[in-house]
C-alpha cells in the first residue's frame, strides 16, 4: 500500500496504469484502490482518474472520479481546469452549511464546464470522460454526475430498506470531445443527501467494478459485505483481487471512506 500526506492529490492512468498491478493508497479517512486491469484480458492502458482534497478543520472531501475512454486526455484537461479553480471551489466549500452552500458550488462546477476556454480546450483534445464529482460537508454529501461512474451510501438504516445507490448510472454522457455541455441544454444530474446518524460508508467506483467477467458484485450488497469485519484498505484490496482473479479487462478505480455523523437524522413524524 502506498502512503501520502497530502491532502490534494490528483492521479491519470496514462501516468500510472497498474495494469496487473492493484495499488492501494490512504489519505487520512479516504482509501483509493486503483486497478488497471488483466494484461492477459488484452488491457494495456489505463485512462481513469481522480482528484481528492481533504480539509479534516472545516470538516469536507471533495472528490472526483474519471472514467476517459479513447485516451485519457479529458480526465487530464478536466483536472487541469478543476485545479486551477481550486482557491474558488474551497471558498465555497468553507461557507456555512445551509441552503446556499451547494447551490453555489453547482454553480461554480457549471461555470467552469460551461466556460469557452475549457470547451475550447475539449475541442481539440481525443477522447471524452464520464465525471462524478461527490463532496461530504458535515453531515451533508453532494453530488453532481455526468456518466456511468456510480456512488453507493451504505448505512444499516439505508440498507435495511434495500437503499444502496445514490446516483442513477447515465449511458451516452461525456465531457470531452463529446461534450454534454457543448449541448443546447447540457445534461447530467444533481443532488443532495443528508447522511444518517452512526456510520456512513461512501462508495464511489468506475464501471469496471460493474462490468467484470462472472459478475462477482452483482448487487450493491455484495460490495457491502467487502467491508464487514475489516478495514477501509482490506475491504478494497478484497475487491480489487476479486476483479483480478476474474480475469477482468476494463480498469476499475475506487474511492471509500466512513464518517460518522453523531446529529440526528430525519424520521418519520409517528416514530
Amino acid at each position: 500500500m502506498s502512503k501520502y500526506n497530502s491532502l490534494d492529490f490528483n492521479w491519470i492512468g496514462c501516468k500510472e496504469n497498474f495494469v496487473d498491478k492493484p495499488d492501494i493508497i490512504k489519505l487520512n479517512s479516504l482509501v483509493i484502490g486503483r486497478y488497471g486491469g488483466n494484461s492477459n484480458a488484452g488491457q494495456f492502458t489505463n485512462e481513469d482518474g481522480c482528484l481528492v482534497w481533504i480539509n479534516d478543520q472545516e470538516d469536507w472531501e471533495f472528490i472526483i472520479l474519471l472514467d476517459a475512454h479513447n485516451t485519457s486526455e479529458s480526465a487530464e484537461i478536466l483536472i487541469k481546469h478543476i485545479n486551477k479553480e481550486k482557491s474558488s471551489l474551497t471558498q465555497i466549500l468553507s461557507l456555512p452549511t445551509n441552503h446556499q452552500t451547494f447551490k453555489k458550488l453547482e454553480g461554480k462546477i457549471l461555470k467552469i464546464f460551461m466556460a469557452e476556454e475549457f470547451l475550447s480546450a475539449c475541442r481539440k483534445i481525443r477522447g471524452e470522460t464520464a465525471c462524478l464529482i461527490v463532496v461530504r460537508k458535515e453531515k451533508y454529501v453532494w453530488w453532481f454526475s455526468v456518466g456511468d461512474c456510480v456512488f453507493y451510501l451504505f448505512h444499516q438504516e439505508l440498507a435495511a430498506l434495500g437503499q444502496y445507490q445514490i446516483n442513477q448510472r447515465h449511458f451516452y454522457e461525456w465531457i470531452g470531445q463529446v461534450n454534454t455541455f457543448e449541448q443546447a441544454v447540457p445534461c447530467y444530474s444533481v443532488g443532495v443527501k443528508e447522511l444518517r446518524k452512526g456510520g456512513n460508508r461512501l462508495f464511489v467506483t468506475t464501471d469496471g467494478i460493474l462490468e467484470c467477467p462472472n459478475n462477482p458484485y452483482p448487487h450493491p450488497q455484495d460490495i457491502f459485505k467487502s467491508f464487514h469485519d475489516c478495514n477501509d484498505e482490506e475491504g478494497v484490496r478484497s475487491i480489487l483481487s476479486n476483479l483480478k482473479k476474474n480475469n477482468i479487462r476494463d480498469s476499475t478505480t475506487i474511492i471509500t471512506w466512513k464518517v460518522s455523523v453523531s446529529k440526528n437524522a430525519a424520521v418519520p413524524s409517528d416514530q
